[in-house]
């Protein structure tokens, strides 16, 4: 079979999954979980450490794009084992040629780097040294070079053969996650420790620099809205876009505004500030943007159990996250019924290494217990697990326990 027939054979295996009767179950479990109707909570694997599982070994295409979407089909394809509730589409995303500056969104370089190719540590090298180089920094409007998209959507649909549709992200670059937060990109530009002392020895500074930042991410909203570059592709919520308010996630090509979408952010790198400094510093900023989606969620590994009466402001929030590092009763009660309780396990107890059923089972009876008491509506997601030791079976075995848990309390 050659590289095409072959991304042909898994494509249909997608688009048979993504449409069966079981995604369409999905879809109304998600639609009213995040409308806030009680159901059983809903189980959602994150990450996979695909790389370690034999499945990644048979990647036998050539041309990198066609090695990417058969990577994404092969890990489509170890999903259909897992007990949970991870949505399936029958169609695949195509980011458009949206101009940007090659030496970073904001025109200076921002990232970490690794040192080797299996290490999965990293540094921050900030290119944000001294006061004045923010002042080097700057953001192209926004720009799509409608030629050079033609081509590449033509080219899936020459690969695909019509067996799954595509949608194309046609939103500007601040617009995507990790990019619209602000916290993320601050901490790769000025650096981590930087950006700590800073809020101390220059707030003044800190604070238009961040209000700068949110001006220019503003700015890619208002500028996408006007050349009609939002579609339903664009939802963010990590979790499943699904509720009763909004359109559903589609490859459809009409164009949206922000109110007819889910917004997300995080502010993982404030997470050591105290609830009045991250407000002053950060979720200021972050408001106006986020509350210019139709429904907001926040939160991402950071402990927020502090900061929820400040992110409680947001007109449009409707999920929050609890991450492994919160307080799961402390949150539980401020959070109640008034929006979806997201809870991230710790994927190091759950099955990097091995799978401890009675663990599992214990600590999910207890939050089970703690989120019942304060009328949670709440779901599971696990996610950032980096290894699961090399076992494949792990997080199938894992999702099992947690779904046979749920399913004997919540029936």
């Amino acid at each position: 079979m050659n590289d095409i027939g072959r991304i042909r054979e898994l494509a249909k295996e997608t688009r048979e999954f993504a449409l069966s009767p079981e995604m369409e179950r999905r879809r109304k479990l998600w639609t009213d979980h995040n409308s806030l109707r009680f159901t059983r909570p809903p189980i959602y694997i994150r990450s996979v450490p695909f790389d370690e599982y034999p499945e990644s070994k048979e990647l036998l295409c050539e041309d990198p794009r066609l090695r990417r979407l058969e990577r994404q089909f092969l890990l489509n394809r170890w999903y259909r084992q897992l007990a949970d509730d991870t949505i399936l589409e029958p169609y695949i995303t195509v980011r458009a040629a949206v101009e940007v500056n090659p030496e970073g969104v904001y025109g200076l370089s921002a990232g970490l780097s690794r040192e080797g190719k299996n290490v999965r540590a990293a540094a921050f090298h900030p290119s944000i040294i001294e006061e004045e180089d923010a002042e080097k920094l700057h953001v192209l409007p926004y720009r799509v070079n409608e030629e050079e998209t033609a081509r590449s959507t033509a080219w899936y649909e020459e690969v695909l053969g019509g067996i799954l549709d595509i949608a194309v992200d046609r939103q500007a670059p601040l617009c995507s996650m990790w990019l619209n937060d602000i916290s993320t990109q601050l901490a790769q530009l000025r650096g981590l420790e930087e950006l700590m002392w800073d809020a101390y020895d220059r707030p003044e500074w800190l604070t238009g620099l961040v209000s700068w930042m949110s001006g220019r991410i503003l700015e890619h909203i208002d500028q996408t809205e006007a050349a009609k570059g939002f579609r339903l592709c664009n939802h963010q919520n990590q979790a499943m876009p699904y509720c009763r308010e909004l359109q559903p996630p589609s490859a459809g090509d009409t164009p949206v505004s922000t109110r007819q979408l889910w917004g997300y952010m995080a502010a993982q790198e404030f997470t050591t500030f105290g609830p009045e400094m991250f407000d002053f510093f950060l979720f200021r900023y972050q408001q106006p943007i986020l509350e210019r989606y139709g429904l907001a969620a926040y939160g991402c590994c950071e402990d927020l159990t502090q900061k929820i009466p400040i992110i409680r402001r947001l007109k449009n929030l409707r999920r929050i996250a609890v991450s492994p590092f919160a307080d799961p009763k402390k949150c539980a009660e401020q959070i109640g019924g008034d929006y979806v309780l997201s809870w991230r396990p710790n994927p190091s107890s759950a099955c990097s290494y091995r799978v401890d059923e009675d663990f599992t089972r214990r600590e999910l009876r207890q939050v089970m217990d703690c989120f019942d008491a304060n009328g949670c509506v709440w779901d599971v997601t696990l996610k950032d697990l980096e290894t699961t030791g090399g076992d494949p079976t792990a997080i199938v075995r894992w999702t099992a326990v947690v779904r046979d848990e749920l399913e004997r309390h919540y029936g």
